[in-house]
């Protein structure tokens, strides 16, 4: 994979310490404004990225590239995926996708119909041990509640309270918690029970965004509760309870970092199969391959998922009246 980092935010910083560590992925460049050259200049010597970009044009037209990562804020994750498509490059999208699910199947069908991979960066899905969750839930019985509980208060909350808008609390940048960090929770479950019978989002509302609440998800035999907060915090983790058992996982659902595994009578036990300590790795590895063997079929499985994620928070927004972009 040969990638085009688009951005120079917290997330690069962030994937980058692990960049060195990922095989098959060469660094060709980085884009950015003319007034982060500074330190995109630290980043490239620091890393060895080959090149810096400030115009996106001039990067997507780069022959050396055939993969572009959009690490921008959310707003902006539309158009410039869609412009590498356009261009022939397959493209990995931070999380949300996009802010309209309108826009997401646009991008889909622009990918398939060039035969281009568009995947979405999202850490939960590639994890070790969430794929361990997944293959010990049938141990749980039958699934009746899970509660995904992702509450963090910002950094930027204060400022917001005193009236300063950054990008995390803007609903024109598509901001909040929904789509920050309550969408780990989402992808979380819908990768468990698939697409749910009805969506409830009951929202607490400041300045028309979301700066916390509770998403209910209807299962035919399971009730689901998300709870994201931007606002107020609370001990992150995750329950899911069956009739047979449960699993209790500390820590947000975008690390998955160890759970307990608890069935009634029999076993009781901590399971922790990562294979690195950095979140990103394994996706990354796999975003990787994917694009080096071409695999449509994976890509589009994940896709899929994406699909119904961004389904589930289209029908969310309706239905607290918040509207993005």
């Amino acid at each position: 994979m040969k990638l085009a980092i688009i951005g120079s935010g917290k997330i690069v910083a962030d994937f980058l310490t692990i960049a060195g560590d990922l095989p098959d992925t060469e660094l060709v460049a980085i884009f950015g404004t003319e007034r982060s050259i500074p330190k995109m200049e630290v980043m490239k010597n620091e890393y060895g990225i080959g090149k810096i970009y400030t115009d996106y044009e001039d990067c997507l037209q780069d022959s050396d590239i055939d993969t572009v990562y959009i690490a921008l804020p959310n707003h902006l994750h539309y158009s410039f995926s869609k412009n590498a498509l356009l261009r022939g490059k397959n493209v990995i999208c931070e999380k949300p996708f996009t802010l309209k699910f309108s826009e997401f199947t646009e991008l889909r069908n622009i990918a398939n119909e060039n035969h281009l991979i568009l995947i979405e960066a999202i850490t939960t899905q590639y994890l070790s041990n969430y794929l361990s969750i997944k293959e010990s839930i049938h141990a749980l019985g039958d699934l009746k509640i899970i509660e995904c509980n992702y509450s963090q208060y910002s950094s930027r909350y204060d400022a917001f309270k005193k009236g300063e808008i950054m990008p995390a609390f803007n609903p024109k940048a598509g901001g909040g918690a929904l789509m920050d960090i309550n969408i780990y929770n989402i992808h979380f479950v819908v990768g468990v029970l698939g697409k749910p019978d009805s969506v409830t989002y009951l929202a607490n509302v400041e300045r028309d965004i979301d700066t916390s609440g509770i998403l209910l998800l209807n299962y035919p035999t399971c009730k689901v509760v998300c709870i994201g907060a931007k606002d107020s915090t609370a001990p992150i983790r995750t329950l899911i309870q069956g009739d047979k058992g449960s699993i209790v996982l500390n820590g947000p659902t975008n690390v998955c970092d160890s759970f307990e595994l608890n069935i009634k009578g029999v076993d009781s036990r901590i399971i922790d199969n990562k294979v690195h300590p950095h979140r990103m790795y394994e996706e990354f590895c796999e975003f990787a391959r994917m694009i080096n063997e071409s695999d449509y079929t994976k890509a589009n499985n994940m896709l899929e998922q994406s699909q119904i994620v961004m389904e589930v928070v289209e029908e969310a927004l309706m239905d607290s009246g918040i509207k993005l972009g």
